[in-house]
């Protein structure tokens, strides 16, 4: 009988474990899949696409595999989000956000988009979350907050001493993408519309923009730059970083729950500057380490519950 109550429950953790390892797996993959995404866009840049080109790249091609869903769903009312919703959300989350966080690229190296714009998402998420969804913010996160700040004021010293004010304004490039995509999440929580259904809703209304960009920029740009960048392009940004990521990440989410899986978007930061240096070639200097390193701290304590 002892024997058997002991199979029965190794059986059950066995159970337990698996869904859990599932969602671990997932989130992993969901950070890595973002980071390959930073890291694709400052590939892309120096080799000559515009940000419109690899926002088009991001958004067309998801927006394209996604347009039966929408229609399925009900185009009418996009999936019952509303026209008006939509577009606000294309504009906090969608491609106008990502038109400006390519243009930050322009101006400062991997490390500092990577690590800023996730943090500054952080603080405005905490900030909004406190202001307007009136959510009790405990002191374990705003010790974080604190100390986020501080992560990212080791950075910015950098862009002060040693790139110039080129580097100031890529870095507030940065901080602003990072308060649109917060105010993004904020509206997710408020209209309680679900990850997937908005990015399904982002991607297919991000289609309205082809025809503008074929007729004012043309295709020839793109064209002349490879069939074999532009597919990296495609897979990396219209992929890796767009759908399969957030499908990711709701199965993480799914699995794990919202409170666990949100450490994996703390990873991007960590992981881009991994990427970067052996992608690219572009190892972080001892300020951007310094940086990223409190800039976890403080993530850590801003996801503690208490």
């Amino acid at each position: 009988m002892d024997q058997r109550t002991s199979g029965a429950d190794a059986l059950s953790q066995n159970k337990d474990a698996a869904p859990a390892l599932v969602g671990v797996t997932c989130g992993l993959a969901a950070a890595l899949f973002w980071a390959l995404g930073f890291a694709a866009t400052r590939h892309g840049l120096k080799l000559g696409f515009t940000p419109v080109d690899l926002l088009v790249h991001r958004y067309v091609w998801s927006g394209i595999a996604f347009l039966p869903l929408v229609f399925r769903a009900g185009i009418s009312d996009l999936c019952g989000i509303g026209w008006s919703r939509g577009l606000v959300l294309m504009v906090l989350g969608g491609p106008v956000m990502s038109l400006i966080s390519y243009t930050g690229f322009l101006f400062v190296p991997l490390g500092h988009g990577s690590v800023i714009q996730p943090s500054c998402a952080t603080l405005g998420g905490l900030l909004l979350a406190a202001v307007v969804l009136k959510e009790h913010i405990s002191a374990s996160r705003l010790a974080g907050a604190v100390v986020i700040v501080g992560g990212l004021g080791v950075i910015g010293a950098e862009s002060i001493g040693h790139i110039g004010a080129d580097g100031v304004l890529g870095d507030l490039i940065f901080v602003l993408t990072g308060l649109m995509f917060a105010g993004f999440g904020a509206a997710l929580r408020h209209w309680r519309v679900s990850a997937v259904s908005a990015a399904l809703v982002i991607n297919v209304l991000s289609l309205l923009l082809l025809p503008v960009y074929i007729a004012t920029v043309g295709l020839a740009h793109v064209a002349a730059i490879g069939v074999t960048e532009n597919a990296i392009q495609a897979l990396a940004q219209g992929v890796l970083a767009g759908p399969a990521a957030l499908y990711l990440y709701a199965v993480s989410v799914q699995r794990l729950g919202v409170a666990r899986a949100a450490v994996f978007p703390a990873c991007v930061p960590a992981l881009t500057l991994l990427t970067g240096w052996l992608l690219l070639g572009e190892p972080p200097t001892m300020l951007q380490a310094a940086g990223l390193v409190t800039v976890l701290c403080g993530f850590y304590l801003a996801q503690r519950q208490s």
